[in-house]
């Protein structure tokens, strides 16, 4: 699976569109933490998709990485600048689409894994 995307809608969640925005604006977690106010807790856990931003914190993040709030919440809209070609080495890249492949992979893995629950649970009452 072979793509020049930087982010793919139907592959990155929020925190991962945080965390992207975040590293294209050149912050680390801490410093964005600071700039918007929260403990540095709460923005890993924005960026690992564990919970997610009140409003006023969604815009204020939106402004600081210069992107739009309705990118960050579906990935459509405004987002970040994409690396240019010469910014990415070819090394990069290719572990950039072996991550994407394995995130799709995982993504399926799990829908199987609710589906062998579900007909576990119907066997089970049985």
């Amino acid at each position: 699976m072979e793509t020049t995307e930087w982010f793919s809608e139907d592959q990155a969640t929020f925190g991962d569109r945080v965390a992207g925005a975040r590293e294209a604006a050149h912050l680390t977690q801490k410093q964005l933490a600071g700039k918007i106010g929260v403990k540095l807790t709460t923005l890993r856990g924005w960026e690992d998709d564990l919970t997610e931003p009140r409003a006023n914190k969604l815009q204020m993040l939106a402004g600081l990485l210069g992107v739009s709030m309705t990118w960050l919440l579906t990935g459509q809209g405004e987002g970040p600048t994409e690396p240019t070609e010469g910014e990415i080495s070819p090394g990069v890249s290719d572990i950039l689409s072996q991550i994407r492949e394995l995130r799709v992979q995982m993504q399926d893995n799990v829908k199987k894994m609710g589906q062998l629950e579900r007909q576990l649970r119907a066997a089970l009452k049985e």
